[in-house]
């Protein structure tokens, strides 16, 4: 099968030589795919003092992340076929100006309802850059490459979950809550300002010239496409249990098992350090063993650990330390799932990669949103409501990997004979 695009010269030579640009595009790729982290890591250390600041009380504090997550979920969705119209360097820089304005505006509230409305703002405008830089991977990268460069800039972005809390309780403790958001101002600007190193890397050629209207029903047309449900299934479930890995582990671990709050970021850390393991190893093999058999491969991983996991969390079989490892092993599995279903999906239709990358997301943020709320909605007290959401959604991931994608062995031939 033998693929032609009409790239431009430099955008065809980094499609085969990787390293053609060099760390300075690679960077600017890690800080915009990291916007989705940074924006709310860096303040989570502050929620009680800017609740005490803005009179408010925890259920509205809590609004500032949901309301941010609904945000970047449906963002993304405009930025897609937008990004596919005109190019990818023109919306992130939109999207970076839209963020610069929502963090400002995130230091100035003076109550919940106006911070909660800024930070809206904030998200439209991150995800921007997530989504779009996804793309400009899809664009300079084909196949299985594409893969591997996604899991490495995930690798990267794992650390801002490491890193973003520990920054901002500094940053809390010498100059406020109101400093966290200057300093998100800052970042904003500063990428803005990087961006100028990144080529753009969709040729007017190659743009849409489909009505934005139209290229909105284009959605509709994908998610008809078994394969790409496959991919977005996949995908999707597998964030809905990170998600209410995320929501149900401080209650699992401090509220259930006694864990001291100090302590509780070394047992999250840990699941961050193996997500960024898999992200390399998957890195390392995907060129070899295809993309589509390593996330068979983390699918099935992540069903069988939370199904274990939920007779764990059930019956208090392993204590917090059957808990703990379970849960490592579920979130391991990220490496292989997340990377490898976006370029799968992407590489059913690299010519509207902004629109694929940005239906993809919006799905995976959107089953994401579901895993916290259905923790939420269920919580008794005890790890259960947490393993048993953890368990459907491995069992989705590898269910949709299973019933709506082809063999992998010959997904992975086509990806090879793309090169061709």
């Amino acid at each position: 099968m033998n693929r032609t695009l009409p790239f431009s010269d430099a955008v065809t030579r980094a499609t085969t030589e990787p390293t053609t640009y060099g760390w300075r595009v690679f960077a600017v790729l890690s800080a915009l795919m990291g916007f989705a982290s940074i924006s709310t890591d860096f303040y989570l250390p502050a929620l009680p003092a800017m609740a005490t600041a803005l009179g408010a009380n925890a259920g509205q504090m809590a609004l500032t992340i949901s309301g941010y997550l609904i945000g970047f979920s449906v963002g993304q969705l405009l930025w897609g076929p937008i990004g596919d119209r005109y190019g990818r360097r023109a919306p992130v820089a939109i999207g970076l100006v839209l963020f610069v304005i929502g963090s400002a505006g995130c230091a100035l509230a003076h109550s919940a309802a106006i911070m909660i409305a800024w930070r809206l703002v904030q998200a439209a405008g991150a995800c921007a850059g997530v989504v779009l830089a996804r793309a400009i991977v899809r664009d300079l990268y084909a196949g299985q490459r594409a893969a591997q460069m996604l899991s490495t800039l995930m690798t990267i972005m794992a650390i801002a979950p490491l890193l973003g809390p520990i920054l901002g309780a500094q940053i809390l403790a010498l100059a406020g809550w109101r400093a966290i958001f200057w300093t998100l101002v800052g970042v904003g600007l500063l990428t803005l300002a990087a961006l100028c190193s990144l080529p753009e890397t969709l040729p007017i050629e190659r743009r849409s010239r489909e009505p934005l209207a139209r290229a909105f029903g284009l959605y509709a047309d994908l998610l008809g496409q078994r394969r790409m449900l496959g991919y977005a299934g996949a995908g999707g479930f597998f964030y809905a249990g990170l998600f209410a890995y995320i929501a149900g582990t401080p209650f699992a671990y401090i509220s259930y098992h006694h864990v001291e709050p100090r302590f509780y970021g070394l047992l999250f850390g840990a699941g961050i350090i193996g997500i960024m393991a898999t992200n390399l190893i998957n890195a390392r093999l995907v060129i070899r063993a295809g993309g589509d058999r390593l996330m068979f491969w983390g699918a099935g991983a992540a069903a069988l650990s939370g199904v274990v996991l939920a007779v764990a969390a059930r019956t208090d079989w392993g204590g917090l330390t059957g808990l703990v490892l379970l849960l490592f092993l579920f979130v391991s599995a990220t490496g292989f799932v997340v990377a490898n279903s976006l370029a799968g999906a992407m590489a059913q239709h690299p010519d509207r990669a902004g629109a694929v990358s940005a239906l993809v997301g919006a799905i995976q943020y959107g089953c994401g949103i579901a895993g916290s709320a259905l923790v939420g909605f269920f919580a008794d007290g005890t790890p259960w409501p947490m393993g048993w959401v953890i368990a459907l959604s491995g069992v989705g991931s590898l269910a949709s990997a299973l019933l709506l994608i082809e063999s992998p062995r010959k997904n992975d031939a086509d990806a090879r004979n793309s090169y061709s």
